[in-house]
């Protein structure tokens, strides 16, 4: 049986208002990891964002908490090589994990980074979801798929968060979404429901916030 794929529907104003208070509160950053050892205790449920380089994962952070400058770009795409953890108060874990598939470093340091994402995605037990971010403009690729196929492998549930929708066409997106949405009915560790956002314009924030709050 096909899984069908929909997008996620608009919170309701008890659960919104769940989502605005667990991100109204004090989100801090932790500490950057670079090895599995230094990964924090796994004394809470924690959830992870993923996506290549350049996708806007620190813009929609960013967004999600409010804070203008809590997770930071780097101008270079692909130059994030750590995991960057960071605290809610009475909440998950919110991971940055680096991007992928594209990097302006040395292959080394490229290789030793994506042998620590693959290590975190398949270790970590208080991993709840993960968030993988897909550019509304491109859709998703393949160097996605590769990351969907871990997840699978992994056993991680993961959830479509598509950024950027403002740079599009309302036609664009709807072909972008039935795109994405036939690209995860061969990955079965895929989340039934798209999130659509845009970090610029606030849209599908509320809803990514309620889902993040009312995690079991």
């Amino acid at each position: 049986m096909t899984m069908k794929f929909t997008l996620a529907p608009e919170p309701d104003d008890l659960t919104r208002e769940r989502g605005r208070l667990l991100f109204a509160a004090p989100v801090e950053f932790l500490k950057g990891v670079v090895a599995m050892a230094g990964l924090p205790p796994a004394d809470r449920v924690e959830i992870c964002f993923a996506g290549r380089s350049n996708v806007g994962k620190s813009s929609l952070i960013n967004a999600l908490t409010g804070r203008k400058n809590l997770a930071r770009a780097s101008n270079t795409p692909g130059r994030t090589q750590e995991i960057n953890y960071f605290t809610t108060t009475e909440g998950p874990y919110l991971v940055d994990l680096p991007g992928y598939g594209f990097a302006e470093a040395p292959v080394a340091v490229v290789e030793k980074w994506q042998r620590l994402l693959k290590a975190y995605l398949s270790g970590r037990v208080t991993l709840r979801r993960a968030f993988v971010l897909i550019d509304a403009r491109h859709g998703v690729k393949a160097v996605d798929d590769e990351i969907l196929t871990l997840l699978d492998r992994s056993a991680v549930t993961f959830q479509v968060v598509l950024t950027k929708v403002d740079k599009i066409s309302k036609a664009e997106r709807e072909k972008v979404i039935e795109q994405v949405a036939q690209a995860l009915t061969k990955h079965p560790a895929a989340h039934p429901e798209i999130v659509v956002t845009s970090s610029e314009k606030g849209e599908g924030v509320a809803t990514l916030r309620t889902i993040i709050a009312t995690m079991e």
